[in-house]
């Protein structure tokens, strides 16, 4: 598969031009440094690179191939994660105090955009296990429920996988939205790769009309790099101008070259290096699973549900520290370590060994009450979020209105959303997760 944006800039390299254009470094690095070779691939919108969001060339050639490989209608690019994708989305299928059906453990890119776009959300909550309010089962019959509830909901949006690794019944999900003429949106930040396991579980092969990627999560693509995949042919013809509304004028062309050399990798390589990585990542769950609580996760994810073993989740992620081994999330109950094909054998060995030579265990600890207070909604999301507010420490939050969305962070998910009066309950979120301080609308 070719590389049209990442061979003409490698072209422009060549010819060695007077870069008499933006940006500023003309592709040199101050001083020399070890990041020079980054400079020289760094350009803007110059002849013949086409244009992100009017792409009519080599951009459009190259989204054009990652549709191809992900089956989709339409994959556009984002320089801006997947944040930008999810605004998007909701632009495509809402508009001004439109409601949106959403389950609570989404991603505060969600929620800003809804503060952004003026909507509204009749929120469904997942069933929580083992203490974390980050990670849940969200039956297909909710789901139903909560559209029969909102009346004529705009779309439903939807978090699999999840931080923890759980996938949703996509497929069951999608069948109900189609059942009642409402679009599926999926944030599939986490799961770009699940388009090339041996059983195509990619939200759009499963029947989503749109969902997100974070490339860079998963695949070989630099930080910022995210997919829109649209299953729907009825929402191509605006997505661009859509994201455009909220995206930079100055989209990186490191994330866009990216993007564009992970289209050859996924074509030739990735499908059997995945299956490979996937087999490594079981048997390694297999020989933890006589000492360790392992969680049933997507096939990239180690999650690890640490209280059964006298340990809470940071004191687990302090311990692989100390071993040289970097999780990419923690907390009182659970330990996340994401792993890929360009994970190496002797980092597979290294988190075996880590987490094999811990004996010192102490007692059980009890998991926190696995549920979430029903939040009552006083102000509407933009109200709330855009009001005059004040920081308070949590004590003194009760019977307030939540301002800025209070968030377990990472990963952004919310204990309290804007314009939701803050309970008792409530409390007892913020200080599982270490949340002090939250922003109330100020009294008048």
């Amino acid at each position: 598969m070719n590389t049209p944006i990442y061979d003409f800039v490698q072209n422009y390299i060549g010819k060695n031009p007077v870069r008499a254009h933006m940006p500023g470094h003309k592709g040199y690095c101050p001083d020399n440094c070890g990041f020079s070779c980054a400079y020289a691939y760094d350009i803007t919108e110059i002849a013949g690179a086409d244009a992100l969001f009017e792409a009519d060339g080599i951009i459009a050639q190259s989204e054009a191939n990652a549709a191809k490989l992900f089956g989709t209608a339409k994959t556009l690019y984002s320089a801006g994660g997947s944040t930008l994708c999810i605004q998007a989305m909701l632009a495509l299928t809402c508009k001004s105090g439109d409601t949106v059906v959403a389950v609570r453990n989404a991603h505060r890119a969600f929620i800003n955009a809804c503060v952004l776009l003026d909507l509204d959300v009749e929120w469904v909550y997942p069933v929580y296990e083992n203490g974390s309010v980050i990670s849940g089962t969200v039956s297909p019959e909710s789901i139903e429920a909560a559209v029969l509830s909102a009346g004529s909901p705009a779309c439903v949006y939807i978090t699999s996988p999840d931080y923890l690794g759980r996938t949703a019944d996509i497929k069951a999900i999608s069948d109900i939205c189609k059942k009642h003429s409402v679009p599926l949106i999926v944030d599939n930040a986490h799961g770009a790769h699940l388009a090339f396991l041996e059983e195509n579980i990619h939200p759009i092969a499963l029947g989503a009309d749109m969902c997100c990627d974070s490339a860079h999560k998963t695949l070989p693509v630099l930080t910022g790099g995210a997919y829109l995949h649209i299953g729907r042919e009825k929402y191509s013809a605006r997505a661009k101008d859509c994201m455009a509304l909220f995206a930079s004028t100055s989209p990186s062309y490191l994330i866009l070259q990216s993007l564009d050399l992970c289209n050859a990798y996924l074509d030739r390589y990735f499908k059997q290096a995945l299956a490979d990585t996937a087999r490594k990542i079981n048997l390694l769950k297999e020989k933890l699973l006589d000492v360790y609580t392992i969680c049933k996760s997507e096939p990239l994810k180690l999650t690890v549900y640490t209280l059964p073993n006298g340990l809470y989740g940071f004191e687990l992620a302090d311990i692989l520290r100390k071993n040289g081994i970097e999780c990419e999330y923690a907390d009182n109950t659970h330990v996340v370590m994401m792993l890929s094909p360009f994970s190496t054998n002797h980092d597979f060995d290294r988190i075996y060994q880590a987490l094999i030579g811990i004996t010192a265990f102490k007692p059980a600890i009890p998991a926190p009450p696995a549920d979430f207070p029903i939040m009552k909604k006083a102000m509407s999301l933009r109200s709330a979020a855009l009001a005059e507010s004040e920081a308070v420490p949590i004590e003194k939050s009760i019977g307030r209105i939540c301002s800025k969305t209070a968030t377990v962070c990472p990963p952004c998910i919310a204990a309290a959303v804007s314009g939701e009066i803050i309970s008792p309950e409530c409390i007892n979120i913020f200080k599982r997760y270490s949340i002090s301080i939250v922003n109330v609308v100020k009294c008048l």
